[in-house]
């Protein structure tokens, strides 16, 4: 793939955070885009947005339901008859807890949204984009968390970018082995500490999947913020329609992994690979402040 103009693209959690600047890059870049996202509000706020920068539509799609996104998927091929680029980016977290504190509804849903969501959008849309033959690609959203190594009290979330991160290797292998005109990147969002919708997504938890038990709140991103400024301490932010182009253009440069400082990763998992090549716990807990 050369460039995107033209190209069809459908970017899942795409009303906000990292979807909604991939949506404005891609736009940006001459694609056709179609947003999937669970929130209807959050869907008109974008479309309304961005209606003047390209062709541009929206479908309410709740990933964790494979009905839901092949619905999307019929959607857009009855609107576009092809799909050239497959964002697989929807994700929530759940609190930080210790795993025989996490709840089994934590587990169904963040598991639900972040890895079957992910395969609903490989089911539904890789069979069609096979079949049309023409080139196309496929973005797994995963985490560092999990992707590369795990902070331990994120168990649930971890495990969940974990799974999409193997998920990928697996979907790439195969695509390439069977001769199809599409590949797969796997997208870890990096270069700081980012501000996104992530930190609240607790406000599109369904009431069957709600939590079994009390928990503190969830720090917000200003809650980080003011703590750093009364330690004294500057964060980093990664601006996200920086990370945005950054993604496109690791696309475009067939990059199996996008990650911003891709050699920090390689680092530490060449740490990990001694420690498991020393039969150890891979985790450095010396790095753990709160261990």
């Amino acid at each position: 793939m050369k460039d995107f103009a033209g190209k069809v693209a459908v970017v899942t959690g795409g009303a906000s955070g990292i979807g909604r600047s991939l949506v404005k890059e891609l736009l940006a870049a001459g694609a056709k885009v179609v947003i999937a996202d669970v929130e209807q509000s959050a869907l008109d706020r974008v479309n309304e947005e961005f209606a003047s920068a390209g062709e541009i539509s929206g479908v309410v799609t709740d990933v964790s339901d494979p009905a839901s996104v092949d619905a999307l998927a019929e959607k857009v091929y009855a609107q576009h008859g092809v799909c050239h680029l497959l964002f697989n980016n929807a994700g929530v977290a759940a609190p930080s807890a210790n795993v025989w504190e996490t709840t089994v509804n934590d587990w169904k849903w963040v598991h639900g949204v972040n890895v079957h969501g992910v395969i609903h959008g490989i089911q539904a849309f890789v069979p069609r984009m096979i079949a049309g033959g023409e080139e196309g690609h496929v973005i797994n959203t995963s985490s560092g968390d999990g992707g590369i190594s795990p902070l331990p009290y994120q168990s649930v979330y971890a495990s969940s970018k974990a799974a999409v991160s193997t998920i990928t290797e697996c979907l790439a292998a195969q695509l390439q082995s069977e001769g199809t005109q599409l590949g797969a990147s796997i997208f870890y969002p990096s270069g700081g500490l980012l501000d996104t919708g992530i930190w609240t997504t607790d406000r599109n938890r369904p009431k069957d999947l709600a939590r079994e038990k009390p928990y503190d709140p969830v720090p917000t991103v200003q809650d980080f913020k003011v703590a750093a400024q009364a330690a004294g301490m500057e964060l980093e932010f990664q601006d996200l329609d920086e990370l945005a182009r950054f993604c496109l253009q690791g696309i475009l440069d067939k990059h199996f992994v996008i990650m911003i400082r891709v050699e920090e990763a390689e680092a530490t998992l060449q740490d990990r690979a001694a420690r498991i090549g020393r039969a150890e716990l891979p985790i450095d807990l010396a790095e753990i402040p709160q261990l």
